[in-house]
């Protein structure tokens, strides 16, 4: 993992959004740190804009957080709702 990722803040992140620090396999809990991931990767990017090899990365991660946010508004759309808003996903 990157330098700013760091084991408590994972934890932290699983324990807000998936129930506990342990519950890592949660689709609330890895859509939140995708979406750490991906603000953190956008404010890399801002800075060194001719990391091709981050944008890569981030594309592949915004990519899979949009696949789960579609699986989670199939299967629970109040659980997806309620995570949107937490999030600040949509404007």
């Amino acid at each position: 993992m990157a330098v700013y990722l760091t084991k408590e803040k994972t934890e932290g992140i699983f324990k807000e959004f998936g129930g506990s620090e342990k519950n890592s396999g949660s689709t609330e809990g890895q859509i939140a740190l995708f979406t750490y991931r991906i603000k953190e990767l956008s404010d890399h990017l801002q800075r060194n804009k001719k990391d091709h090899s981050c944008r890569r990365t981030l594309l592949t991660i915004v990519g899979k957080r949009k696949s789960l946010l579609k699986y989670l508004a199939k299967k629970d759309i109040t659980k997806y709702r309620a995570l949107i808003e937490k999030l600040g996903l949509r404007k």
